[in-house]
């Protein structure tokens, strides 16, 4: 009875967020006009009105209703604060352009939309949790079979059964090979061929998706079963074991009536690049005059402590590879020249001044590439950017070292809060750099730079490894 009740719900989720969104939106609104004394008359019930008939058409053109089981709370908690985002800018832009915008509270509003954010991120949450604990007790769970044992299907099966707040359950694998001829199977079992995989699906619509981990080489047999799986209500998903893990934003493309799906692409488009660029620009702004006057001081004290220019320039590769100009406080007793090998600052190393020392120590050094970022060849939040030739250095040594330029160069990054900054004395070193910074690529949201950023500020700035 109660996985009837939850699964019955579930097929009204849609219907559910809607009313609740509704709900909250007029709620908060009213709430918000109580509590500064402002009376709902028809004016402020037009605005309502046109919000609510807004957030409807947005939530659909978004697909803000989707089903987000195996989807990340940044991503959700994204398009909810996107839709809302329009639906406030249409208020604001119809207020100006119709000149009613005096005769609104500006406080009561301004309060309304924020408070109405928060409300509507807050519910999406607690009702995820709850649905997780749901699934992790086995309710509201969705049947789900692999076919083909591979390394590929192998990595999926182990995902699934390790996060049971998706509420997937693997029902197991199906193959037609030999038992001798598939990899270990472990705590997993076949049970039974593909034939019988996709009959057990056509005759049980509880099962819900099907993954077909085959290898791409076949390509006839894949396009079989697929074809075969059309003539059931199952969702199935392709998991190309070649690729699986090396993906950077792949997405589908179109250029006229074909459709391409590119493998190595950049999160940075449309209006993604936008809200990097503003990130960029007002956060750039604000802390280019927070560190105006520490900036001053510290270029006096490089000044005054050795001879030679207060700031260091020098040429490294950003976004696509591109040469950029960075700047530094200069920290070494003399400027690098053009050298044909790679020579990293060391421990105890002659060329760096006491000052400079200090503020390679600290990272302070970096602080004019604040400017980099107003002019638009860096970002705060970033892969750090490297020497032309460390960069002619490394990209022959470690396989897809120059998809980190997918990215502007940060000041800052997912590599160095995890430790992997200064000195890279060992490949391995910067092997380890290069998957954090392919991991940050992948995984690029607002909120996950915010979260860097404020990490930084913590752990950031001073590291053992940077001298």
């Amino acid at each position: 009875m109660s996985n009837g009740l939850i699964n019955s719900i579930q097929s009204s989720f849609s219907a559910l967020y809607r009313t609740v969104d509704l709900i909250i939106i007029s709620a908060v609104f009213l709430l918000t006009l109580y509590s500064h004394n402002v009376v709902l008359d028809i004016r402020y019930q037009l605005v309502l009105v046109i919000c609510l008939t807004c957030f409807l058409f947005f939530s659909q053109t978004l697909d803000l209703y989707r089903s987000w089981r195996t989807s990340s709370s940044l991503s959700m908690i994204g398009f909810t604060t996107l839709t809302w985002v329009i639906c406030c800018t249409i208020l604001i832009t119809l207020a100006y352009f119709t000149k009613t915008g005096s005769y609104y509270s500006r406080l009561a509003i301004g309060a309304w939309f924020l408070a109405t954010l928060f409300s509507l991120i807050l519910w999406r949450i607690i009702f995820r949790k709850l649905l997780f604990h749901f699934r992790k007790s086995g309710k509201n769970a969705k049947s789900v079979i692999i076919i083909g044992v591979t390394p590929s299907g192998l990595k999926l099966a182990e995902q699934i059964i390790t996060n049971p707040h998706l509420g997937l359950n693997l029902l197991g694998f199906f193959d037609d090979r030999p038992k001798k001829r598939l990899p270990e199977l472990g705590e997993h079992s076949i049970i039974g061929t593909i034939n019988e995989g996709i009959s057990l699906v056509k005759s049980n619509p509880e099962i819900s998706q099907v993954f077909i981990a085959m290898p791409m080489k076949a390509e006839a047999r894949i396009t079989d079963i697929l074809n075969r799986c059309s003539d059931t209500t199952a969702t199935v998903h392709i998991i190309p074991d070649f690729f699986i893990y090396n993906l950077l934003h792949a997405r589908w493309q179109h250029i006229g009536t074909m459709q391409t799906l590119s493998i190595f692409d950049s999160p940075f488009d449309g209006f993604n690049l936008t809200i990097k660029r503003a990130e960029d620009i007002i956060l750039g702004s604000i802390i280019l005059c927070l560190i105006a006057i520490p900036m001053c001081f510290i270029a006096l004290a490089v000044k005054l402590t050795s001879k030679g220019p207060v700031i260091f320039k020098q040429k490294r590769y950003g976004l696509d590879g591109k040469e950029i100009q960075i700047y530094k406080f200069r920290s070494m007793a003399l400027v690098h020249k053009k050298i044909d090998k790679v020579v990293q600052a060391t421990k105890f190393d002659a060329r760096i001044t006491p000052i400079g020392a200090i503020l390679r120590r600290t990272s302070l050094d970096e602080l004019p590439q604040f400017v980099n970022v107003l002019q638009g060849n860096m970002s705060i939040v970033g892969p750090r950017p490297h020497a032309v030739i460390h960069n002619e250095e490394y990209r022959k040594r470690i396989d897809g070292y120059m998809l980190r330029h997918k990215a502007k160069p940060g000041i800052t990054g997912w590599a160095q809060i995890n430790g992997w900054r200064g000195e890279t004395d060992t490949l391995e070193k910067m092997e380890k750099r290069i998957e954090f910074d392919l991991m940050y690529i992948h995984r690029w949201s607002l909120l996950f730079d915010l979260k860097i950023i404020v990490l930084t500020i913590f752990k950031g700035f001073i590291n053992k490894n940077a001298y």
